[in-house]
């Protein structure tokens, strides 16, 4: 592969002036049948590729998102089967994609050093014996405007298809008016062919319901994922139809002001615009864009085109295999649970993302607190392994970790600090633990020194760390209102960082390194135990559930101080009327932290009760998805929570359910714990995993006898049975005994 771009012109699209997605074409003869044959192609943005007619791109949204100062990805396809002899056509449409993310400016996206008009590079060879044909992109391309008028990553794309150019990317089309392709800069990221899952279309819906509204009809597609739609008409010649999407209704009407940021992005918010030729039935499905949505408002459109068949949504997401799952007897659980997948699925797109409709934005702390969940639900490694190369590079030189990434140089001021860095060592961590994978440590082992002898530097004159945000979207409060110390969460986050970098390091012989990442771990845990633990009464500074939870899920309390310490968190838990009352990182650790002490009866009850706050009020509101946070329905409009109704941060329940109401923990890629914890309202619950080396499950049904108790584990794997107290095995079936 080469770094030999070209564009089609000197004019960037922008909101003020809409400027077409090109043409890029190239005609070739061929003299022979070609026994080998590939092309290579970097687009930045988003790229389209046809050979004689076929499209074959690898998926949505290719090759990739990243900045390209720091990786320009492209794809590489195997020709052989598309080639002939004769004359042959490349056909490339270049959408704006992350290279000209206009509608980002409120991360600075547009500011950023290398945004610029869209580009390509190409590399091509055919080749049968002696005879071979290669080229490059150059001005022998041809290039010219598509029908594509506007495209903007976040925003939308406007299509019109009387500006189409049948037959453009075939054989014996005249694009003599055609101007040829100019040569530009390259960026100066490092040239990669791209790993990651590629993004595919996971599943369709029909709307469940459409209404007829003031100005057009309402589409109701009953869940809020992520994704376009697919339009089929038959329309006017000119007739303008228009598709805004959504995932609030606030009076039974459409509302996508929960999303907008900026004035500029008004007429702009998750639109997308076709406008029609006029020749039977037309087909159209926007490729440069994706949105959030469980709503569609469609205008320009007349009662008798308003069916079922206008619109199918097409939902995508990186084409992630499912490895884990679960399912009980209480189908409010079971309803959380795909709630989760969808919160997991609608962001993840190369890499996870905050929400699939206003940012997009690879935040490292949502990814951090999800990565757990998440590894037990898909196969994320390839993705998240090549989003950690793009998280080491955009590490400064001194160390420091932007809050998203890609970034163009935002989030390094502003929304990153200790839990949002740790993403550098639970993403590798997660993959250690899982999947055995120990290449991923080698990769990011230096990184995660940088980062360590970074952050020892901004220690407080105590020891303590106490940067950055903390314990993010507390209930019921502002988001930055957290009652947890920003001093305990950083030091605790800091703590678990260097702990599990020198696990990590033993991992591979790094034995050196695992040393300092261990006296970082002691010294940081020392700290926390002497500045911010009464040890009086074994509370944590803060005084609250974050603060508490924390502490003893990362270990800052000894063995012998658990007990009064957990004593101390019921306390905390009665005193809000057994209600959680955390933020994101306390949310994370909280319900384990219960099952761990005895009182998995106590986490049920605070998730699945049906009063505020809980998940189980999320679905008497109509949510689907995971929300960004729970706030109280009295302080809102009807039918809105928070400004985001699909999120995976606070989605860590899963896991729960999981390890602890199913029973299948896993401690390594090559051992599992079967310790269920049978809550008196649940009668069955089942869960299975695909370690490397096989699946393990458990399942577990309530008798007549006593509870039935089955475990499937492959083999080479170690399973154990770790029943709680006040349970025994008796000929194969699990009884009450008392305490």
């Amino acid at each position: 592969m080469n770094k030999n771009f070209i564009k089609a012109g000197n004019e960037r699209c922008s909101f003020e002036k809409h400027v077409s997605a090109p043409y890029f074409r190239r005609s070739f003869m061929l003299d022979f049948v070609p026994d080998t044959a590939e092309i290579s192609v970097c687009g930045l943005g988003f790229y389209l590729l046809y050979i004689n007619g076929v499209e074959i791109t690898k998926g949505e949204l290719a090759p990739y998102i990243s900045n390209p100062d720091d990786y320009c990805y492209y794809d590489s396809y195997d020709l052989k089967k598309y080639l002939k002899k004769g004359e042959n056509v490349i056909g490339i449409v270049l959408g704006n994609g992350f290279m000209n993310c206009f509608g980002g400016s409120v991360w600075d996206f547009d500011k950023a050093d290398w945004t610029g008009v869209p580009r390509v590079a190409v590399s091509f060879f055919a080749q049968s014996g002696d005879m071979r044909l290669e080229f490059i992109a150059d001005s022998e391309f041809k290039v010219s405007s598509s029908p594509i008028t506007f495209d903007e990553l976040r925003m939308g794309e406007f299509y019109d298809a009387r500006l189409e150019q049948p037959g453009w990317n075939e054989p014996g089309f005249d694009d003599s008016g055609w101007e040829s392709a100019a040569s530009c800069e390259a960026p100066r990221g490092e040239l990669c062919l791209c790993r990651a899952d590629p993004i595919k279309v996971i599943k369709e819906l029909k709307p469940q319901k459409i209404t007829e509204q003031d100005g057009g009809y309402l589409y109701d597609f009953g869940e809020n994922s992520a994704g376009v739609c697919r339009l089929k008409i038959k329309a006017e010649p000119g007739q303008r139809i228009i598709m805004q999407h959504g995932e609030i209704l606030t009076g039974g009407s459409f509302d996508n002001s929960n999303i907008n940021y900026e004035e500029e992005w008004g007429d702009y918010i998750q639109k997308d615009i076709y406008t029609a030729k006029g020749e039977g039935t037309e087909v159209y499905t926007p490729r440069f864009t994706y949105h959030g949505f469980r709503y569609v408002f469609v205008s320009g459109i007349t009662p008798s085109q308003a069916t079922e068949d206008l619109l199918t949504y097409c939902v995508m997401s990186s084409d992630l295999k499912e490895i884990g799952g679960f399912h009980c007897s209480d189908e409010t659980v079971n309803t959380l649970f795909e709630m989760v997948q969808r919160a997991d699925r609608s962001n993840f797109y190369y890499f996870p993302t905050d929400c699939p409709h206003r940012e997009k934005n690879g935040w490292t702390g949502d990814a951090s607190m999800s990565a757990d969940q998440m590894i037990m639900m898909y196969d994320a490694d390839v993705s998240w392994r090549v989003w950690l190369d793009n998280i080491r590079k955009s590490q400064s030189d001194e160390g420091i970790l932007p809050g998203i990434v890609p970034t163009g140089g935002w989030g390094f001021a502003w929304g990153n600090g200790p839990a949002w860095d740790s993403v550098l060592f639970n993403l590798p961590y997660m993959l250690y633990r899982y999947r055995g994978d120990t290449e991923v440590i080698r990769e990011n082992s230096h990184a995660m020194l940088r980062y360590l002898e970074y952050i020892l530097k901004r220690r407080s004159a105590d020891g303590t760390v106490a940067i950055g945000l903390g314990d993010w979207v507390p209930v019921g409060k502002p988001s930055k209102d957290y009652d947890a110390p920003l001093a305990l969460t950083d030091s605790i986050m800091v703590m678990d960082m260097a702990k599990k970098a020198a696990e990590m390091f033993n991992a591979v012989g790094y034995t050196h390194n695992a040393r300092y990442a261990e006296g970082i771990y002691r010294d940081m845990r020392d700290t926390i135990r002497r500045v911010l633990i009464d040890k009086s009464t074994m509370l944590a500074s803060g005084n609250c559930q974050t603060s508490q939870a924390m502490s003893l899920y990362y270990g800052v309390f000894e063995e012998s101080e658990e007990k009064e310490a957990f004593v101390r968190l019921i306390e905390l838990i009665h005193a809000k009327g057994d209600n959680f009352d955390c933020g994101f990182l306390g949310m994370h650790v909280l319900f384990h932290v219960l099952s761990k002490f005895g009182e998995s009866e106590l986490a049920f009850h605070m998730i699945t009760k049906k009063e505020y706050p809980s998940y189980a009020c999320l679905i008497d509101r109509g949510e689907t998805a995971m929300v960004e946070q729970f706030v109280p329905e009295k302080d809102i409009p009807e039918g809105v929570i928070s400004s985001s109704h699909n999120h995976h941060f606070l989605a860590d329940i899963s896991r729960w359910f999981m390890c602890e109401l199913a029973g299948l923990y896993i401690v390594n890629s090559q051992e599992v714990e079967i310790r269920p914890k049978f809550i008196e309202k649940i009668d069955f619950a089942s869960a299975y995993y695909d370690l490397p080396k096989g699946r393990a499950e458990v399942s577990w049904k309530r008798t007549a006898d006593g509870i039935k108790l089955d475990v499937n584990c492959c083999d080479g794997v170690v399973c154990n049975i770790v029943l709680e107290n006040g349970y025994s095995m008796q000929n194969g079936i699990v009884v009450k005994t008392n305490k």
